[in-house]
């Protein structure tokens, strides 16, 4: 009996052709070099990546240690390039920080040089990761919280038509001439008062009014209206007499009580 032909070789034969095992590739197949590399972690920047790498390690992110968490971030960067993914600018900037702050860690140091230094040089990076990580689990947070559509299907139920019987209201004559005299009640309110000007003026009417006056002679204040003017040519006949008597242009006589009141033209003064 073949050895190939045993069932032990036949189930270890990778794979079958025409019933046949078939334990070696074609000489011509031509498999792409990055084919068979997956890349599974997939992180939003580099804070993220640099959480990533500490939680693995269950490191403690108040006692970062810069030189293997470095390492493990430039390894990651290479791997990176090697399968041609973009690089952000922030990656970069990041591997720039970490470089600084080893660089710093591994020099020596002395008393002076510490005061003067003061904080630890991973404060900050340390304060950036914690905040980080606060937003990160309240992301995941909300992201866990039941989302209609995702998790959950509302019920829609349309409800049936109920055909109702609407009776119209009994109305009489003296309901809609109630309602007749509200609307024009409330019509009053939203009237407008127009101010129109003048066209009628002082000034002209005590021209008027001298004009008419004969020298010597008097002159009753009716005689002075013109009757087409109506009462505002009354009122401002009577507003051009008072100025014009304020103006000593004119006299104003009356001979008795209850006497009609006469204008007549003032005398000049220095007039004899």
């Amino acid at each position: 009996m073949n050895e190939a032909d045993t069932p032990v070789a036949a189930e270890a034969a990778p794979a079958r052709v025409a019933g046949e095992p078939y334990g070696e590739l074609p000489s011509d197949l031509y498999i792409p070099p990055d084919a068979l590399r997956v890349f599974l972690e997939a992180f939003e920047g580099p804070l993220d990546l640099l959480l990533y790498l500490i939680r693995r390690q269950n490191l403690d992110i108040l006692d970062i240690p810069v030189f293997t968490i470095t390492q493990q971030y430039m390894a990651y960067i290479e791997l990176m390039e090697e399968m041609a993914i973009e690089l952000a600018g922030e990656y970069l900037l990041m591997a720039a920080m970490l470089a600084e702050i080893k660089s710093r860690m591994l020099l020596p140091r002395t008393t002076t040089d510490e005061a003067e230094e003061g904080e630890d040089p991973r404060a900050e990076l340390v304060r950036r990761l914690a905040e980080y990580e606060q937003f990160k689990e309240a992301a995941q947070g909300l992201d866990e919280v039941p989302r209609v559509g995702r998790d959950l299907t509302p019920v829609r139920l349309a409800a049936p038509a109920v055909a109702v019987d609407k009776p119209m209201p009994d109305a009489d004559l003296k309901a809609l001439l109630g309602a007749l005299h509200d609307v024009l009640a409330r019509a009053e309110l939203n009237t407008e008062h127009v101010i129109s000007r003048e066209t009628l003026t002082v000034r002209e009417h005590m021209t008027r009014i001298l004009d008419k006056l004969a020298p010597g002679a008097r002159t009753s204040f009716p005689a002075l209206l013109a009757i087409d003017e109506g009462r505002l040519g009354v009122v401002v006949s009577f507003l051009a007499v008072l100025e014009l008597a304020r103006e000593s242009l004119i006299a104003i006589e009356q001979a008795e009580p209850y006497a009609p009141v006469a204008l007549r033209r003032a005398a000049p003064v220095g007039a004899v």
